[in-house]
């Protein structure tokens, strides 16, 4: 899902959508992609939104921007002089689904085209999170309660830094750690398509009414994942997620 407009990170919003904006040298969308094609999962459906002319506008031309081309300017021949790259199989639909979409909305606009998936269950997640879960073993959980969904549930990184106070000493400090109680939505969920039926159209936030329902039937199960998440919400995990990546501790980076 990368059609929201990210207001709360209206830094680098307001000139992109949130999927683009960049960690390292590679926009959050490819990192998430990456997660899951290193799992074999490379068929991904975009739900395009707010600036998605940006999104189109990176993969269409992605071969030519991550690999070394020459160019001829008389007949506009350009050939490709690498022999592939990691992501040549990969298989992507670029769906417009509105600007003001909600989330279930969204994925409500993709019926049409699951039928070119061949199966009955499909994964999805947010466009500004990052995880090292092993989606292998999240498909296989979701298959082994024979539940509609699955959601992955996170502990959430605390807002402010973990001190352990020693007769008014400071003795330990970690900067935003995870907590050690609760847990949040994560996404990264699995679905059977049936999940669909309980979306009544662009207004409905997935969220809302359609979770509510599942848990109500019974049929919303749960994914612990004890390991690293971190959404992209605020500038500050921005910058925090670009440190990690620069300084090789990117935990998300499993390919």
């Amino acid at each position: 899902m990368c059609g929201g407009k990210g207001t709360r990170l209206k830094e680098e919003t307001e000139f992109r959508p949130k999927p683009m904006v960049m960690v390292g040298d590679r926009p959050m969308i490819w990192h998430i992609m990456k997660i899951y094609a290193h799992y074999g999962f490379t068929d991904f459906l975009l739900c395009l939104g707010y600036k998605g002319d940006m999104i189109r506008d990176y993969f269409f031309n992605y071969d030519w921007n991550h690999s070394n081309v020459l160019l001829e300017l008389g007949n506009k021949k350009i050939t490709k002089l690498d022999s592939s790259h990691g992501e040549e199989d990969w298989r992507i639909w670029l769906i417009d689904t509105g600007p003001e979409t909600m989330t279930g909305g969204r994925l409500k606009r993709l019926s049409p085209y699951f039928k070119d998936i061949g199966s009955d269950l499909f994964m999805g997640t947010y466009g500004d999170g990052v995880s090292n879960v092993n989606i292998q073993k999240l498909l296989e959980f979701h298959n082994s309660h024979g539940k509609l969904a699955t959601i992955t549930s996170v502990r959430p990184p605390s807002r402010f830094g973990e001190l352990a106070i020693d007769n008014n000493f400071v003795s330990y400090f970690q900067e935003k750690p995870q907590t050690s109680e609760g847990w949040i939505n994560g996404g990264y969920f699995v679905f059977h398509r049936k999940v669909l039926d309980l979306i009544q159209g662009d207004s409905t936030v997935l969220e809302a009414e359609p979770f509510k329902a599942l848990a109500a039937l019974g049929e919303l199960a749960v994914y612990k994942h004890d390991g690293f998440w971190q959404c992209m919400d605020t500038y500050r995990e921005l910058e925090l997620l670009n440190k990690l990546y620069i300084s090789n501790q990117a935990e998300w980076r499993v390919w």
